[in-house]
């Protein structure tokens, strides 16, 4: 416990409340409290069933955003993907059937049950040649002025590159990684976006402006050109309102490779949440390690705190760096949202789930981090995907979304 103000604020229909503590760098803390579920079998796998976990039947889910409709209720947009002994493991199934489905639920913790599909690759329609023709994931819902943003990533297959081109050879699976781009789909109501009354934009947002890998790589940039953050692939989209200047700030995930994988992020400025954004050269959430290189990370969620007017980041942490104890979910803060900082206590939330018996399950998966703010900016609940075991391999559908409530520390 710190020695700065309490301020008690209340939340939203769940009646959850949440203790607001600045420190003496005018940084709260949280802590995550305890899940509604129990650890069971299926199939080869164990999973958490119960009501703060969002399970579909024959299906992988992952990451879920969730904002408050006009109604009052909770609505949670997630991607999932086929499980099944025919359909394709999960390491490649996100990449080759994701879809973008809708759950309701009336608290924003708990009881999410699904609705129905709201966004498809377009390949089913019929338009195999769209940027989102073949899957369709990372959703991220936000509010602004009255209308709602389902920002989201898409992958298309480009085809069979030529032969002695430096994408020969590519995979399938590996031709549409490299084809991830960012785009946004925009409605006056939630009613229009369950509904799928909206139009799909033709073009995607953001697109990646350099593509720099030793080989294997379609398309690539001049020999020379120095990699900028959004390399090779635009993805993991969050968008924050920066009200100094009344500029939406859209932060991506790119690809490094040097010589091994690295996740980077960038930034985009835009005066509308529905673009044009320009990217800055820069990167952010720049933590360095001790070779000077930056700290893998991935799965960005921004938002700003009007009581610090700070802007904080939850992001996942590969290796242990930015937490400075182990891979899991850290926190960065930031004055202006492009310069960033590790936060006071940078450990956001460990690799594990405290169960409402006092059971603590270790997860191998914990990402894609969003959150649910009250008044403020300040965090109520915590939407993250999750698997107990390595899952990559698996066909089985034991991957999941757990919502998590957040309280003091």
């Amino acid at each position: 416990m710190t020695n700065g103000p309490l301020i008690r604020i209340a939340g939203t229909a769940a009646s959850l409340c949440f203790i607001f503590t600045l420190t003496t760098s005018s940084q709260w803390k949280v802590e995550p409290g305890r899940v509604k579920a129990s650890l069971v079998t299926s199939g080869e796998s164990q999973v958490l069933t119960g009501p703060s976990v969002l399970n579909n039947r024959h299906y992988f889910v992952w990451g879920g955003s969730v904002t408050e409709g006009e109604d009052g209720r909770y609505y949670m947009f997630y991607a999932r993907w086929p499980a099944g002994p025919e359909e394709d493991p999960f390491k490649d199934g996100w990449l080759t059937g994701s879809e973008i489905a809708c759950a309701v639920s009336d608290f924003p913790d708990h009881d999410f049950r699904f609705v129905k599909v709201v966004l498809r690759g377009r390949r089913k329609a019929g338009k195999p040649d769209m940027w989102d023709a073949r899957s369709v994931y990372n959703p991220h819902i936000k509010k602004f002025d009255g209308k709602y943003y389902l920002y989201y990533t898409g992958t298309r297959d480009p085809g069979k590159p030529p032969e002695g081109s430096p994408g020969a050879g590519l995979s399938e699976r590996d031709r549409l990684q490299q084809s991830q781009q960012t785009g946004v789909l925009v409605c006056n109501t939630l009613e229009e976006l369950v509904s799928g009354n909206f139009t799909r934009p033709e073009t995607p947002l953001l697109t990646p402006r350099t593509r720099v890998k030793p080989d294997r790589i379609l398309n690539p940039s001049p020999e020379g050109v120095a990699a900028l953050p959004d390399n090779i692939i635009v993805v993991n989209p969050s968008v924050v309102f920066r009200p100094g200047d009344k500029k939406y700030l859209l932060y991506f995930k790119g690809n490094l490779y040097d010589p091994s994988w690295r996740g980077v992020h960038g930034v985009a400025l835009s005066g509308s949440p529905a673009g044009p954004f320009i990217p800055l050269d820069r990167f952010v959430f720049d933590i360095r390690m001790e070779d000077g290189r930056i700290a893998s990370a991935e799965d960005p969620y921004v938002w700003y705190s009007s009581v610090d007017r700070s802007f904080y980041a939850v992001v996942k942490d590969f290796s242990g760096k930015i937490t400075g104890e182990s891979p899991g979910l850290a926190l960065l803060q930031s004055a202006d949202g492009i310069g960033w900082v590790r936060g006071k206590t940078p450990l956001f939330m460990r690799k594990e789930l405290l169960l409402t018996d006092g059971t603590v399950v270790k997860t191998d998966r914990l990402e894609r981090p969003q959150l649910l703010t009250g008044a403020g900016g300040v965090p109520l609940v915590l939407y993250a995907a999750c698997a107990l075991t390595s899952v990559n391999n698996k066909r089985d559908g034991s991957s999941f979304n757990v919502q998590v409530p957040l309280t003091e520390k």
